[in-house]
Formats: C-alpha cells, sequence, structure tokens
C-alpha cells in the first residue's frame, strides 16, 4: 500500500457497528499463504446474502474510504481483515472505535484507521449515501477530515502519522 499524507476520495457507508474480523473476511480464507487477493473474501457472507448490501451498490464503486460504525475489526486477531480492506481499495477507515489489534495491524499495514466520533460519523453516513460522489479528504498533517464544508479533527501520535 503506498503511503499518503492527504488523501482525497469517496466514501462507502458501512451503517454497522461491532463488525468483528469475521465479519470483514471468513475465516475460509485464511488458508491463503499470500499477503494480497484478499478482496474477494471482504464482507463475503454480507455480499452474498444481501444483494442490497453497501458493497454491493454500484454508486459506491472505487470509494477509497470506508465510514463504519464503533467497534470495528473487533474479535480475533487476524491481519488478513486488513488485507481484505487494503486489497478492495480502502486506504482509510473511518469508525468512532476500533479493535485494538486491528487497529494496531491496520496501522503496520498501511491502511489508516480514524477515530472520529459518532456525530461526524453519522453525518458522513447521510451526505455520503445522499451525494455518493462527494469528496473526502484525510489529512495526516493536519489530522484532519474534511467533506462537504465539515471538519472534524482526529486523534493520531507522530509515530503512526
Amino acid at each position: 500500500m503506498e503511503k499518503f499524507t492527504v488523501h482525497t476520495g469517496t466514501a462507502v457507508p458501512l451503517r454497522r457497528s461491532n463488525v468483528d474480523t469475521d465479519q470483514i473476511i471468513p475465516a475460509v480464507y485464511l488458508k491463503r499463504v499470500t499477503r494480497s487477493g484478499f478482496e474477494d473474501g471482504l464482507f463475503r457472507s454480507w455480499r452474498d446474502a444481501d444483494p442490497k448490501f453497501v458493497l454491493n451498490d454500484d454508486r459506491f464503486t472505487g470509494a477509497s474510504i470506508l465510514v463504519a460504525g464503533p467497534e470495528l475489526g473487533t474479535g480475533s486477531s487476524r491481519e488478513h481483515a486488513v488485507w481484505a480492506l487494503r486489497d478492495w481499495g480502502f486506504k482509510a477507515v473511518l469508525a468512532p472505535r476500533f479493535g485494538d489489534i486491528f487497529r494496531g495491524n491496520a496501522l503496520k499495514e498501511g491502511l489508516l484507521p480514524v477515530e472520529l466520533d459518532t456525530e461526524a460519523i453519522e453525518w458522513l453516513w447521510d451526505a455520503v449515501d445522499f451525494e455518493p460522489d462527494l469528496a473526502v479528504t484525510v489529512d495526516l498533517e493536519t489530522r484532519e477530515v474534511r467533506a462537504g464544508g465539515h471538519t472534524w479533527a482526529f486523534p493520531l501520535d507522530d509515530f503512526s502519522r
């Protein structure tokens, strides 16, 4: 994954909370020995079961930012969850809280976990649903997310940045 200082892209509104790593990528995909090519397993059970699942929605094709609910990446410690998100094309994931191990794995693997408050996440969900082409900017220098005239600061230590 290429590093960035400022990234602007479109976003996917994943309106779910408590999404564990087993839901991000099912265990059947863990048998692979490579560190790439996991995009086909990303949210596979949800994508197969629900034709209206957000990643099946053509409006969000090519999005590079995932906006999720609290407690994203809890559960088992599996780097495969981060690899699947990264391989799908996500450069940043925004949520109110992340599983600790997931957050560490994401930072190691070049996927930026950005913690924003619940109000910001809900605003982004609504805005992106209404306007799928809305530009969302994640700025590591200023530690801000910007979209639709709004700006939210996020915590990130210098080492992780």
